[in-house]
Formats: structure tokens, sequence, C-alpha cells
């Protein structure tokens, strides 16, 4: 009997089977090519992130630019303005008689280098004026009571008006008493004062004072408009000194000069008594600007924050309905070889190629809003490099972050159950 013949046992070493590798480069062309599968759902996806991305450019550059704008403001106007207050002192009875503003105040100040002008101003007591009036006879209408203001000639250089028509009265009006007054336009209207041909007059009280000139706007101290303004000097002789509110002084410096005049008008002013006086410095406009800067950073960057999770969101939802869809060639591309982490890397490639494209767009229409703004504003646009360069990087991250979990899923499908399907 023969015995059966079995085949030889292969003695060689079998070759161990090679795990399958991914290629960045096929990563990346299996990515883009999913996006470009479907166009139109890819770009109503990364719309999310276009709009996000935009709004944290665009926020960003707007308040850099718009901070330059709060400097320059703050430089003409605020940075150069100081207001000496009359504080009534602390000194005895027979200082506190003679204690007011000299009557040279206006020179003493306007001496100290950086002063462009300077004057003393306060609100007349409209019971001692009485009201203002048109015509020498009659009353204003009830609820119109219009207020008087003595203010010398400095003040109204100091607040930089803008005439109608006429001039402002200065110094020589001041010195000689000159019974003269200057309007906003609304009180003028109000008055029935339109033009200045006429020589026209308004009465406080029965004493009448000469329009000379009519505003159309100032600079500073805005409440100038709805009062008749009239020389300090006339007030001072017809009504005599302040009562109740005390006496101001309005300074106009020029820039960078303000804080140093502060310190120096209460001593320029009554050097044997400068705690008579307090002087008020504008606020730092850096500091200023920094407040407002951040205020409006941490405002608009949440705006910037939601448009970005409701991108993520998109891109979310999106990828996992992908990841349905694809179902089948997950398991095909399973069962061929490839590794769990292959699958998870191309499903994040794409969620991440989305965000990066709705990212560069978003840094484009965000950095063409900056510049829209400014010209139509007419001012200089700020957008930090820095901005444009994480931009991108932000949405790239938004739209990796969003694919985490429909990637996952697609990694946990198996390949017999996805081919059953």
């Amino acid at each position: 009997m023969r015995r059966p013949r079995f085949p030889r046992r292969d003695s060689r070493p079998r070759q161990p089977v090679e795990p399958s590798r991914l290629a960045w480069r096929d990563l990346l062309s299996e990515a883009l090519a999913g996006v470009l599968q479907r166009p139109a759902r890819s770009a109503l996806t990364a719309l999310g992130t276009v709009l996000g991305v935009g709004t944290f450019v665009a926020i960003l550059g707007l308040t850099a630019t718009t901070s330059a704008q709060i400097d320059s403001r703050f430089n003409v106007l605020t940075a150069t303005e100081v207001t000496v207050e009359d504080t009534g002192g602390d000194g005895p009875e027979d200082a506190k008689d003679t204690l007011s503003f000299p009557e040279d105040a206006d020179a003493r100040i306007e001496r100290l280098n950086g002063v462009e002008a300077a004057g003393v101003y306060w609100g007349v007591d409209a019971k001692r004026a009485g009201s203002v009036r048109a015509a020498p006879i009659g009353e204003p209408a009830r609820g119109d009571e219009t207020p008087v203001v003595a203010t010398s000639s400095g003040v109204l250089r100091a607040a930089r008006p803008d005439l109608v028509q006429g001039r402002i009265y200065d110094p020589w009006h001041d010195r000689n008493r000159q019974h003269v007054a200057v309007l906003g336009s609304g009180v003028a209207a109000r008055l029935g004062i339109t033009t200045l041909e006429t020589a026209p007059a308004v009465f406080v009280g029965d004493v009448p004072f000469a329009v000379i000139g009519i505003l159309r706007d100032v600079d500073r101290k805005p409440d100038l408009l709805t009062a008749v303004m009239v020389p300090r000097s006339a007030a001072e002789h017809l009504w005599g000194k302040p009562e109740g509110e005390r006496a101001r002084m309005l300074v106009s410096t020029r820039v960078g000069a303000a804080v140093q005049i502060a310190r120096e008008a209460p001593m320029a002013l009554r050097a044997d008594h400068p705690d008579f006086f307090r002087s008020v410095a504008p606020p730092d406009p850096r500091t200023l600007r920094s407040n407002v800067t951040s205020d409006l950073n941490q405002l608009f960057l949440i705006l910037a924050a939601i448009c970005l999770v409701i991108g993520a969101v998109g891109i979310a939802n999106t990828t996992l309905v992908a990841v349905l869809e694809r179902t089948g060639e997950i398991g095909l591309r399973r069962s061929l070889g490839a590794r769990g982490r292959h699958i998870t890397g191309q499903f994040l490639a794409e969620s991440g190629a989305l965000g990066t494209v709705g990212g560069l767009v978003g840094t484009s229409l965000g950095t063409l809003t900056v510049l829209a703004v400014a010209i139509v504003r007419d001012w200089t646009p700020v957008v930090h490099p820095a901005t444009v360069a994480v931009a991108p990087v932000v949405g790239l991250l938004t739209g990796v972050l969003a694919g985490l979990y429909p990637a996952w899923r697609a990694a946990r499908i198996q390949p017999a159950e996805a081919l059953r399907r």
C-alpha cells in the first residue's frame, strides 16, 4: 500500500503584508475631488465661514481705522481743551469777597506758551437780567426763556465758531463794555432775526444789545448756540459778578500743551492764591482710545465668533451628510485596504479645505470692506498684516474642528456593513 503524497510545506518565510499608506498628495487630491464633486453645496457650506472670517477681518480693520480717527479727533478738540473753575477758595471771608477771575484773565493765560485762546464765561441770572426779547416791549413766549451767557471775546475764539453772517466781538468790545451780542442760528430764528443788514437788536430786560454775529456751529461748548452771548465786562457792569453759578474759563491750547497749561493756569491767574482755581486737564487720548477700541473689539468679535460657529455647524452638517451618502464608497475603500485613519484624514481634509477656502474669501471680502468704508468716509484704512495672515488659519481650524465628528463616524464604519447597504 502506497502512502499518500502530501505537498511539501514551503520552508521559506512568508513576507508580511505591508499596511496600506496614504500619501499627502493623494490625500489632498481626494479632498479636492470631494469638494469639487458638488460645487454648489461646497460653496453654500463655506458661506458661513466666509461670513465669520470676513466679519473678523472687517471688525479688526475698522476698529484699527476708527482708532486712528479717534486719536485725530481727541488731538484736535478734547486733547487741546482745558477748563479752569473758580472754586470759591478756602481762605478768609475778605479773600473770598475779592475772589474772581481778574479782568485781564484772558491776557494772563494767553501769555502762557502753548495757549491759542482763553476766555471767562458764566451764565447770567435771569432774575437779575430779565428775559430776552426781540422788541423793547412784550414778553417772551412761555417756555421760551433764552439764557444769557456772559463771555469774554477769548471764549468765542476758543470755541472755534462757524459764522453764518457778521462777526464775533473782540477785546475792544470787552474793554469798552460794548452792548453787543452774538446769537446761535436757532436763537436768531426764534427771535425773528434772519439778517444783520437791518442792524437788529435784542433786549435783555430793558437793555438793548446790537446783534453783530450769528453762529452756525461751534467746535467747543455747543450749549453756546442756545444762548445770547454778551461781553463779560458789559454783563458785570450791568448785573454784577456771577452769583450761584461760578465763572469758568475755557482755554484752547496747541497739541501736547494742555496738561502743562492746566498746571500753570492757577498760578498765572492768582499767584497769591492758586488754590482758588481748579484746572481740569483733558483725558489721555491714548488711554481713552484703548478703552474704546477694547470695547468695540469685544462686542464685534463676539458677533464674528457667532458667525464662525454658524459656519462650523454648516460644515459639520454637510460633512456628516456626505459620510452617510458615501457609505458604500467608504466600505469599498476599507475592503481594499484603507485604514480607519485614512478615512478620518480624508474627511478632515475635505472639511479643512472648505474652511480654508471660506477663510481666504472672507479675508478678501473683509479687507475690501475696510477699504470701501475708509474711501467713503475719507479715512486712512488700517489693516494689520497679522490679521490678514491669521484669518485664513482661523477658517482652516474652523473647518477641521467642524469635521472631527463626521470623520470619526466615517472611520467607524465596518466594510461588510457598508457594502451591504
